[in-house]
Order: structure tokens, then sequence, then C-alpha cells
């Protein structure tokens, strides 16, 4: 097997790099100039990650999908980074986990989270009724479990009672959620009111890992042990986001002759969703395809001890996730997501104009038309599972 290790390379080539020699700090340096000047290490790679935003990722043929793990909502990352980007256009789809979603919801219904400390009596917190996120506190009853109680209301209302996707069901909550915003006078914090008003896309790959699932399975109970069940019809198909967020890429790819690239803050399910995309495309519905055009992972995982989820790009390129001509166009940062992607965030919206939004939740019927287009002609044991199915007996 081949070592990029024994490469030989003309000495030039080694040193053709900016020279290191950057200028000193001062009260007046901004924060492109700071990022601008970093050099190496992970500085170089948050550095890397920001030119490559604005160099590729800023171009509006560019179709960009943004993962988030890790409790980001509780640390007001939203409101802060996430919401800026998404209104500036460099957010067209989004993969969340679900506690990320649910926590999402404390900000439009105006229900408060405190700076606090990692070093508490936790024994003490619960009987005092606090909850902690690392160094974040809040009241169980005022804000969970108040949380809760307005969330099965919401989930109650007609438009939610029939089988759905993540997707369109985060369409329906962004709509309230738009509407306590307003009703609040809070501005934007919602991730969830913000891809509803921008038609941005959000999935959860797997919706009963939070609580929003666990209330969702709550009320299934509930309506089961009522003999309700032909009243509360909500189902949420995973089957249907897979489909549809592939649709995404295929889109972008082959039928509007784009790009695509993507966010991945921190690992996780929502990072493997959003770049099994491409897998689905090329190894389940037959369709060629070469991966993803532009990678960014800011992440404090390893590779080696089998903890950085999706695999780094390299890796990912072997399984048709990123296009192994494009590895060039990939970054990885080892850093805390929490202050990398603040200063990512800053970076872009100083250093590139507001893109068209592409407004992709709007054109869900149209894309999953594509993709069906594109499966039925190009797979050729379509027919043979044809046969199959109309042999399956109820």
């Amino acid at each position: 097997m081949p070592d990029k290790r024994t490469c030989k390379c003309d000495k030039r080539q080694y040193l053709s790099g900016k020279r290191i020699l950057p200028n000193p700090i001062s009260g007046s340096t901004d924060i492109v100039a700071l990022i601008d000047g970093m050099d190496a290490y992970n500085g170089g790679r948050l550095r890397a990650a920001c030119q490559l935003l604005k160099d590729r990722y800023a171009h509006d043929n560019v179709t960009i999908g943004m993962s988030i793990a890790g409790a980001l909502t509780p640390a007001g990352l939203g409101p802060s980074a996430i919401i800026p980007l998404m209104n500036h256009g460099f957010v067209d789809w989004l993969s969340a986990t679900g506690a990320n979603m649910y926590h999402d919801l404390h900000y439009p219904f105006n229900l408060p989270l405190y700076r606090g400390s990692h070093t508490v009596d936790d024994a003490d917190l619960r009987d005092k009724g606090v909850t902690r996120i690392y160094d974040i506190l809040f009241d169980y009853e005022d804000v969970l479990m108040e949380t809760d109680r307005r969330l099965r209301k919401i989930l109650l209302r007609p438009e939610f009672q029939k089988e759905m996707g993540t997707r369109e069901f985060y369409h329906h909550l962004g709509r309230v959620l738009d509407e306590q915003e307003r009703k609040n006078k809070l501005g934007q914090v919602s991730i969830l009111a913000a891809a509803y008003r921008n038609g941005i896309p959000v999935f959860t790959s797997s919706p009963g890992d939070s609580t929003i699932g666990m209330n969702v399975a709550g009320l299934e109970l509930l309506a089961q042990a009522s003999d309700l069940q032909e009243r509360f019809k909500l189902k949420i198909n995973p089957s249907i986001d897979v489909n549809d967020s592939t649709a995404i890429i295929l889109n972008a790819k082959r039928y509007e002759n784009g790009k695509t690239g993507v966010i991945l803050i921190g690992g996780g399910s929502p990072k493997n969703f959003m770049l099994q995309t491409e897998p689905q495309i090329q190894e389940v519905l037959m369709i060629p395809e070469a991966g993803q055009d532009y990678d960014i992972n800011i992440t404090d995982a390893r590779p080696d001890t089998g903890g950085l989820s999706g695999a780094p790009p390299s890796e990912a390129a072997s399984w048709g996730k990123i296009d192994p001509t494009q590895l060039d166009e990939t970054v990885t940062a080892y850093l805390d997501v929490t202050v990398a992607l603040p200063i990512m965030a800053a970076y872009v919206l100083q250093t590139t104009g507001p893109k068209k939004l592409k407004r992709l939740y709007d054109r869900g019927a149209e894309l999953r038309a594509k993709l069906i287009e594109s499966y039925l002609k190009n797979n050729k044991e379509v027919e043979q599972l044809r046969v199959l199915m109309r042999r399956l007996t109820v």
C-alpha cells in the first residue's frame, strides 16, 4: 500500500507556505486579522477552516449542511452563532441531536438558564430543584418541567396528528416558536424558529433519544391507555428523513450542477447522518456520485480510539462520503466547539456578504421527486425489488 509519507517533493514545494512572521496583536487587532495571523497547530487549522468558509462556502452554488452534537443550545450558541449563520445563508440544512432542539425550546418560551459553576454539590442541587449541564444551571420545575408541559400541549395540535419525519415535525414546531419569540419580544433566540422563517430543513436521526421523543412516547402511551389511538396519530418515521436529506445532496450535485459542503460541529449521530447522504446515493440507490466537496470538522475526539464519529475526512473518502479528489478542501480542527464556532461565525460575518437563502424546506416535494426519478433510472435492481415486494403477504 502506498504511503503518502514516502512521496518525494521538490524542496521548494515544502517551503512554499507563508512565512511565519505574524504581526503583533494590539488593541486595534480585529477578529479577521487575529484569525488570519494564526500560523500553526489547531490555531492554523481554525484559520484554514475560516478561510475555507470565506473562499469556498461563500459561493452561491454551494449547498451547506451543518451538524451539531453536544449540549450546544443550552450554552447559548443558537442565538450567538448558529442563527446568525442561518440568516447569512451559511446553513441550508441542519442535522442536530434531539436534545439540542429540546433545549432550544427554553429560549422562545422565555425560560431562563444561568451561568454557574461545575464545582457544586449535585446532590444539593437535586434537593434544591436545580438542574446542571456542566456550568449551566436552571430550575427543574420552572424550566425543565414547564418546557415539557408546553411541549405536550403543542404536540396535541391538529398539524401534528400524522406520520412524518423530523423535517416536517420541526417545521411545525418552529412555526409555534416563531410566534412565541414575537409574543415575548425576545428577538431571534430559537434555532427552530429561524429555520421555519428561512425555510431550512432540520433533521434528528435518532428522534427517540431526547426529551422531545420521550414526550411523544408518553403521549402515545396515554392514547393507548385511554383508547384514543385514533385521536393522537403522531408518528416519527426516520426513513422519511433519510430520503429527504439525501434528496438535498442529489439535487445540489446532479440537478443544479453545484457543490456541497458540510460544517460538522462535534460528532455523534448528527455528523454521520449528514455524511451518510452520499453513501445512500452511491451504495443504496446506486446513483453515480463522488462525495461532498468541502468538509470542516470541529471536534475534540480522536480517530484512533474509534471515538471520532463518522471518521476524519480522509477515512470518510473511503466510504464515498467525501470526494477523494477534494481532500485538500477539508479541514479538521481539534478544538472545543464552544470556542471555535463563535469565532468562525464572527469571521464569516465580517469577511463575506449574505448568501441568497435556498429555502430547501419549501422545495421538499420537488427534491423528493428528483430523488425518485434518479433512483428508478439508475438502479439495476429496481425491477427485482418490485417483484419481491409484490410477493410480500400481509
